[in-house]
């Protein structure tokens, strides 16, 4: 199984635990060796069969294979992407993918799947890009990971050793857009013959997340206040890229709760930071968000992390939800 890990810089400027079902562990051994007797570069009409794990990763594959793709979503629409399992047809999806393109440390599930699938080609996000940590404090639950959260060693290039490290990428557009470099290398060595166009899509889709970076920067260049209180710790890297400072009901699991004293220090600083919103997301519980946001007499907004697409999510597609991040963000700031 050859992971990519080599990295293009792209053209703007720079500035969680699943199981495998037995039975898919099963089915997922009966089908590797019939996989490997496949032609490499796309299923039986021609198109190259990508297997993406959840949304952000599904978009980069749709936008930039186009035509020449068929892409596969391992998260159904309005599924929390954390919690993911996998079924056995799922497991053979992925056995059977000519591409599998998925971010590791974020899904379990996912991991353990393409770890014993034995696919050719695969597109591991963080491997074109760098992950860090963005709780600063103890961890809010209660667990201390003060000397794991500041390490700051490189992550491995296999992409896999960033534990602690913050998975949610897609939210900077300067980061999303050096996986999407990454994901095009990976589908021109799966599927040369189309190389080309999968480069000029990479190239558009790069430069309309340069607008969006463009678009945010401008957006928060001046607010009343720079932080925001998010229902789990989604959007670390948007903050920093942004000037921003998210404080987080949960950590990085939006299913993890948070411990008492974690809600008394929000109490604080909506108070000190002149907090007006407490933003909750469409894909997790929204109950301690308005809890917090009763107690304090705040408003409650959404704050997208475009993990998927549903009826209730404020876009069509992660560009729209992006936008309408950026408005919400700019109310609430101030």
């Amino acid at each position: 199984m050859a992971v990519m890990t080599a990295r293009r810089r792209p053209r703007i400027a720079s500035s969680a635990s699943g199981r495998i079902l037995a039975a898919g562990a099963t089915a997922l051994g009966l089908l590797a060796a019939s996989a490997c007797g496949t032609d490499e570069g796309g299923g039986s009409d021609g198109t190259l069969d990508v297997a993406a794990s959840f949304y952000p990763m599904a978009f980069l594959a749709e936008r930039i294979g186009g035509e020449h793709v068929s892409v596969t979503t391992l998260t159904e629409p309005g599924a929390e992407p954390h919690d993911l399992e996998l079924s056995p047809q799922q497991t053979a999806e992925l056995t059977e993918a000519d591409l599998v393109v998925y971010l590791a440390g974020l899904q379990p599930a996912v991991d353990e799947a393409v770890e014993q699938s034995g696919v050719e080609h695969v597109a591991e996000a963080s491997s074109f890009t760098s992950l860090e940590a963005h709780d600063e404090h103890e961890d809010h639950s209660g667990e201390d990971h003060a000397e794991e959260e500041h390490a700051e060693e490189e992550h491995a290039d296999d992409g896999h050793d960033h534990e602690g490290r913050d998975p949610h990428v897609w939210l900077d557009p300067v980061r999303y857009a050096e996986v999407a470099a990454g994901v095009a290398d990976a589908m021109a060595e799966a599927d040369p013959d189309h190389a080309d166009a999968y480069q000029r899509n990479a190239d558009r889709l790069v430069a309309d997340l340069g607008e969006l970076d463009e678009e945010f920067a401008a957006g928060l260049a001046d607010t009343r206040t720079d932080t925001f209180i998010t229902n789990h710790a989604a959007f670390g890297y948007l903050a920093e890229r942004y000037g921003l400072h998210e404080e987080a009901i949960a950590g990085l699991d939006p299913e993890s709760e948070p411990s008492g004293e974690r809600m008394r220090e929000l109490h604080d600083v909506a108070a000190e930071e002149n907090v007006s919103t407490v933003f909750f997301e469409t894909l997790a519980s929204d109950e301690t968000a308005r809890t917090l946001a009763d107690d304090l007499g705040l408003r409650t907004a959404v704050l997208d992390p475009v993990e998927g697409i549903t009826d209730d999510s404020p876009g069509a597609d992660y560009f729209e939800v992006m936008r309408a991040n950026l408005d919400a963000l700019r109310e609430a700031l101030g």
